[in-house]
């Protein structure tokens, strides 16, 4: 009596869809369970990654700093941290040094100068331009001064008489913003020539030794800053981040404790700028964690449920085989483990790929950072749960399945009424309660939102709003459905004999119709709500951060330019406009040049043609200034502020770069006369070109930046990037679902093999040709994948079209997050939905074209 057992494997190349259905089913939920790890894990990966990127690069470690630090205790404090850097797994620091402006420095004569002397060691003069001279020991000096003052390489400066160290190499000034190498030193590294006199410079010694002989030269008792850090690889992961932090604080404990041995407790002080970043990517990871577990809970039950589904396939393939074994003596344990013996293999090799894919794949589906190596132990843990899970559910269906069957007497009418019960029973109202609550839930976040919270959570019942709305929606249409089959015997259309028999296949199998049908409409609608929410928040982010700054760059200036009196450089005038800005009055007023403004600008979600259209109409002649009315009416003043005359408005828009939504009007700088324009107190220059070249290019104009901003540093992206990492999980549960809903519909196609084959075999036989059969094959799993279909991508689209603005993480700002466009989605979806039937409609055909009628009638 061990055969079976010892022959399951091979007996179950017999059924070899069977095989590949429970090998998926094990597949997804396993890549399910270790892909909700591996989420949360890469998106604190990836918020450590953006916090790595706005950070300075010498930042991630430890750093040590100090005003005022006597020269003769420099040296002990540098000692003292490159003594234990490497003890604590740091590389050599970088020092940086750097004195007070000295007055009265002397050139060529000339003692009107002021220059603050400073000094980085390693690769310093690396990260600095030489535009001539060479690297011999010596002082570096801006080509700013140098050239505008006529001081060349071989000067040797003078302080009070003393002789400084030569000049040996004209470096070119470091501009603001100073480049990424030297963004922690761009207070003392850069001169603000807005700030200081053009005679202003910094000079940067070649070596330790010239610093020290021209701070001696000079007399300095003290050094204005000492700076030491370190410049290590950006972490990757929260691990690293959390290991470098520690590291960091017990290399600033030791030099402490070292320094204060020695009497110089005061002389430095360490800092740890990162450990922000570490916890706002700690709480990143945390909250995407704690949001998605109820999704995470549902994908297993999902999964479990596909198990199910494959042990009572099996079990109705295998009966008359279960009864023998029964009739034999084979308990219900010994006849569970025969499914596990059977279907266990590819159960276990469908959960170990499931788990690699979810690894391999995380690039494709998951945030743009790295995992921890811990997680992704855990992810292979949850994998290997899911798999014994499974295995225990296989063996457990099967045993209770054959206890009832073949040994309990007398069952039959207690499972119809359980089963009658189970149908009955109105689990719309309990899906629909929670959809309740998870809106309560996502109203109060909506409220609650506010960009000075970095990271918002979202809510996990609030998460789960969208999934059970669509799957209240789904269970409906499926009650719906099946008391629609349940009346569909009354259906009498015999003159079209391809649907009738498409009505009554669809209403002899009730139950795995309306079960597709949940699963398809919750994986449609979860997928569209998922990606539609996704893509709202990062389209959200790109819009909001183009209306806040009106371009790529925005530089503000001191005055107009792009006039005849001061031209906008040559080699940006071809992507820059210059625009004006009133406040104060009630309505912001910007005032712009309506040939260049969209050569620079950026409109975000506003139409480019309705734009230009009203831009051209503020050159139209006519009593008063033409005007471009923006937001609310009612909110606004007639008229523009005294001294600009009235306003004649040409047209209204609910929004403008910079001006947002709040009220106010756009006119053209050719209404206005020149005294006018002096009136505008603000000008900045709107441009699609990088901020580097923006800068360069100004600064050699002699045109003054005070301030610049740019799209990439306008808003903190990370909120909108969790929202983002969150949801995009709900899309992966929807692809998934959407899979379990193909293998279901192809379950049941293979489930009714035997009896689609022989009845398509006789009416074949009794004269229907085999297109109309086809077509028949078609109507049935045509009206249910079309079903799923439409219900998902409506419910779908209209659950996200409602939930997107209440997760915007910055409310304040306009515009408010929006649907992006469904139409690729839903095309996608149909698309895909006529491929599944044209397969599942192919199949149902080759079982006819191959089946023996005389084998069949016999079985």
């Amino acid at each position: 009596m061990t055969m079976p057992w010892r022959a399951a494997p091979r007996a179950a190349l017999t059924s070899p869809l069977t095989l590949i259905i429970a090998a998926v089913t094990a597949l997804l939920a396993c890549f399910l369970g270790t892909a909700a790890v591996l989420q949360a894990s890469a998106a604190g990966g990836a918020a450590v990654a953006y916090q790595s990127g706005i950070a300075c690069p010498d930042s991630y470690g430890p750093v040590f700093s100090k005003g005022n630090v006597p020269v003769g205790a420099a040296p002990e404090v540098i000692a003292a941290v490159q003594r234990h850097a490497s003890a604590h797994g740091f590389g050599a620091p970088v020092t940086s040094r750097y004195t007070h402006v000295v007055r009265g420095t002397e050139f060529n004569g000339d003692s009107n100068y002021k220059v603050t002397l400073g000094y980085r060691d390693q690769t310093g003069l690396d990260h600095l331009e030489l535009a001539g001279g060479s690297r011999d020991a010596g002082l570096w000096l801006g080509t700013v001064v140098a050239g505008a003052e006529k001081i060349g390489v071989g000067t040797t400066p003078k302080y009070q008489g003393a002789a400084l160290p030569p000049v040996t190499g004209l470096y070119r000034d470091l501009l603001d913003p100073a480049p990424r190498w030297w963004c922690s030193q761009q207070r003392n590294a850069v001169v603000d020539r807005l700030a200081n006199d053009p005679v202003d410079s910094v000079m940067f010694a070649t070596d330790a030794k010239t610093f020290d002989d021209a701070v001696r030269a000079v007399g300095l008792p003290v050094i204005k800053t000492l700076y030491l850090s370190f410049y290590e690889m950006p972490p990757k992961t929260v691990s690293e981040a959390e290991d470098l932090l520690e590291r960091s604080k017990a290399l600033i404990a030791d030099v402490q404790e070292d320094l204060g041995a020695r009497g110089l407790g005061d002389a430095i002080v360490g800092s740890l700028p990162f450990e922000r970043s570490v916890v706002i990517s700690t709480q990143a990871e945390s909250n995407v964690l704690v949001s998605i577990l109820p999704l995470a809970a549902i994908s297993v039950l999902v999964g479990c449920a596909g198990i199910g589904t494959v042990a009572l396939q099996w079990h109705q393939r295998r009966h008359a085989q279960l009864r023998l074994l029964s009739a034999r003596g084979s308990g219900p344990v010994a006849l569970g483990l025969l499914a596990v013996a059977e279907l266990g293999l590819p159960i276990l090799v469908g959960g170990v790929a499931g788990a690699v894919l979810a690894r391999l794949l995380l690039g494709v589906y998951g945030p743009p950072g790295e995992p921890d190596g811990g997680a992704q132990l855990v992810g292979f843990l949850v994998a290997g749960a899911i798999l014994l899970a499974s295995l225990a559910l296989l063996a457990g269906v099967i045993g209770v399945r054959t206890h009832r069957e073949f040994e309990l007497g007398r069952i039959r009418s207690g499972r119809r009424k359980g089963v009658k019960l189970l149908v009955i029973f109105p689990w719309e109202l309990l899906t629909a309660g929670v959809a309740l609550l998870g809106w309560n839930r996502l109203v109060d976040y909506g409220k609650a939102s506010r960009i000075g919270n970095p990271l918002p959570q979202v809510d996990p019942l609030a998460l789960t709003y969208p999934v059970f709305v669509v799957l209240t929606v789904g269970l409906l249409a499926a009650r719906m459905a099946w008391l629609a089959l349940h009346a569909s015997h009354r259906a009498r259309l015999w003159s079209r004999p391809a649907l009738q028999l498409a009505i009554r296949r669809l209403a002899s199998a009730r139950a795995p119709v309306t079960g597709v049908l949940v699963i398809g409409t919750l994986a449609i609608g979860t997928l569209a709500t998922g990606i539609g929410i996704a893509r709202g928040q990062e389209e959200a982010l790109h819009t909001k951060s183009a209306i806040f700054v009106g371009a790529e760059t925005r530089v503000d200036t001191e005055s107009v330019i792009g006039t005849g009196k001061t031209p906008l450089p040559s080699q940006i005038s071809g992507s820059s406009t210059v625009v004006g800005e009133l406040t104060g009055t009630g309505s912001v007023v910007l005032v712009v040049d309506p040939q260049t403004f969209r050569r620079g600008a950026a409109l975000g979600p506003l139409s480019a043609d309705e734009v230009d259209t009203l831009l051209g109409r503020l050159s139209t002649p006519g009593a008063g200034v033409p005007a471009i009315r923006i937001g609310d009416d009612a909110a606004q003043k007639p008229g523009l502020p005294a001294g600009l005359g009235d306003a004649r408005t040409v047209g209204e828009l609910p929004m403008f770069p910079i001006i947002g939504t709040k009220a106010g009007y756009v006119i053209s700088r050719e209404s206005l006369s020149a005294a006018q324009l002096t009136t505008v107190p603000k000008w900045s220059l709107l441009s699609a070109s990088p901020v580097a070249q923006l800068t360069e290019a100004l600064t050699a104009a002699g045109i003054t930046q005070p301030n610049r901003i740019t799209r990439e540093s306008a808003l903190d992206a990370l909120p909108f990037y969790v929202v983002s990492w969150t949801f995009s999980f709900m899309a992966l549960l929807g692809a998934v679902l959407g899979v379990v809903a193909v293998l279901s519909l192809l379950v049941a196609v293979e489930v009714r093999r035997r009896q689609n084959a022989l009845a398509g075999a006789l009416v074949l036989r009794m004269g229907m040709r085999p297109r109309a059969l086809l077509a028949s094959h078609l109507m049935e799993l045509g009206t249910l994948s079309g079903l799923a279909v439409v219900i998902g991508v409506a419910c779908g689209i209209s659950v996200a079209g409602l939930s997107v603005p209440r997760f915007d993480p910055a409310t304040f700002l306009a515009p408010r997050s929006a649907l992006p466009n469904p139409t690729p989605f839903a095309l996608t979806v149909l698309a895909v939905g006529v491929l599944v039937v044209a397969l599942a409609g192919w199949i149902a055909m080759r079982s006819v074209r191959t089946a023996r009628t005389a084998e069949l009638i016999r079985a």
